[in-house]
């Protein structure tokens, strides 16, 4: 059985959910435990199954039901499970299957590779009996998005920079030359025209734009709110899952808190801002996709989070669609932006392959939060995007 949150996707498999608990700081805080997976090449495979399971928002294994979507509709099941998922679960390259599953020998292996394989999840108790998927389980895959942690803060260099440079809060100190990216608000008329006046032009060009740059304003408390929504499923979810740990990662590291607001139709989880990474690590290990979107319950939610004290409070939300629940969903949205902004919180928006209303959407969005806009086409830019903007705060 393979258990999805959303039941329409197929009818034959009921629902499936992992169990939920906290996860155990010794899984963040020991060292040596990414070089402990990398050496054991099957636990490390087992970690990769149950966080790709939860990516594609599966609860679930059992080997027959998988044996016979797959001979019935490979197709269908392919777009369900993702090849990743069922390269881990059978051993094979899905390609490969697809061209041999008529073949009654290698159906006969197929059928041996799920069973065996789901067994030795049992027998490691990362699936309980019936192919659940177990706490164990769940904190295994959590590792995932901590092995290559390292690696991901050394290649992303951006956030140092800014954050001895520039700021988009605090106080102006100096001016630089304007650049795409930059806040309207932040614009220097003065200087412009005066770099105008010296190049003798008769108008202010794009060119002779000036901008005035912020020092930081000291302690920072960020949250990251993460659209769990069905259409974030598969990649796009790993992607921001890891953005969030990175986040997290680098925001502690800078003596800064960090919370977390899962949302879909609606809150599925929330940290407020604190130095925990375990608890950061453990919502996101948990999140998997569900239905549609609400955003005014999210950044409602966010603002009963941020703590009543002065330091800087920074709302980043990433996510690939517009808002769809409630009686006007848009103006909600921009409603409870408003009311964060006025709480003193900035907004910030990452939006994920948006399309152009949803683009439009956010931009008024970042405007009323006094945030930053972000587009992404690629998601290999999302983890430094993310980086980015809590730079931009601090």
């Amino acid at each position: 059985m393979v258990a999805f949150d959303i039941s329409q996707e197929i009818k034959d498999i009921s629902k499936g959910e992992s169990a939920q608990g906290k996860l155990h700081k010794q899984y963040v805080e020991d060292k040596l435990m990414n070089s402990v997976l990398a050496s054991d090449k099957t636990t490390m495979e087992h970690a990769e199954l149950i966080h790709e399971a939860a990516n594609r928002s599966i609860g679930a294994f059992t080997p027959s039901l998988l044996f016979t979507q797959m001979v019935q509709n490979f197709s269908i099941t392919k777009q369900l499970l993702g090849e990743k998922l069922i390269r881990l679960l059978t051993g094979y390259d899905p390609n490969y299957i697809e061209k041999n599953l008529k073949i009654p020998e290698f159906r006969k292996e197929l059928q041996k590779a799920l069973y065996q394989n789901v067994e030795k999840l049992k027998e490691d108790k990362l699936l309980d009996n019936e192919g659940m998927i177990t706490e164990k389980g769940t904190e295994l895959g959590a590792m995932v998005l901590v092995k290559e942690l390292d690696n991901f803060i050394t290649k992303d260099k951006i956030g140092e920079k800014i954050s001895k440079k520039t700021s988009h809060y605090g106080e102006k100190t100096d001016t630089r030359k304007y650049k795409q990216g930059d806040r309207y608000k932040d614009l220097n008329l003065k200087k412009s025209v005066h770099v105008a006046i010296k190049r003798q032009h008769n108008k202010l060009m794009g060119d002779d734009l000036m901008t005035s740059q912020r020092e930081g304003k000291g302690k920072v408390s960020v949250i990251f709110a993460l659209d769990a929504s069905a259409s974030m499923k598969g990649q796009k979810l790993d992607t921001c899952k890891r953005a969030g740990i990175a986040l997290a990662y680098k925001a502690i590291e800078d003596k800064d808190d960090v919370g977390v607001v899962v949302f879909g139709s609606e809150i599925k989880s929330a940290v407020p801002p604190t130095h925990d990474f375990s608890a950061i690590l453990n919502a996101i290990a948990h999140i998997k996709a569900s239905r549609q979107t609400d955003f005014a319950a999210m950044i409602a939610k966010s603002v009963e989070l941020f703590p009543a004290t002065g330091e800087t409070k920074h709302l980043i939300i990433l996510t690939d669609a517009l808002p769809t629940v409630g009686l006007e969903p848009e103006k909600e949205t921009l409603q409870a932006v408003s009311t964060a902004r006025s709480a003193g919180i900035t907004v910030s928006m990452i939006g994920v392959q948006l399309d152009e209303a949803g683009a439009k959407l956010a931009r008024q969005i970042t405007r009323i939060g006094e945030g930053r806009f972000s587009l992404v086409r690629d998601l290999d830019q999302v983890g430094h995007i993310v980086l980015e903007d809590y730079y931009a705060v601090r």
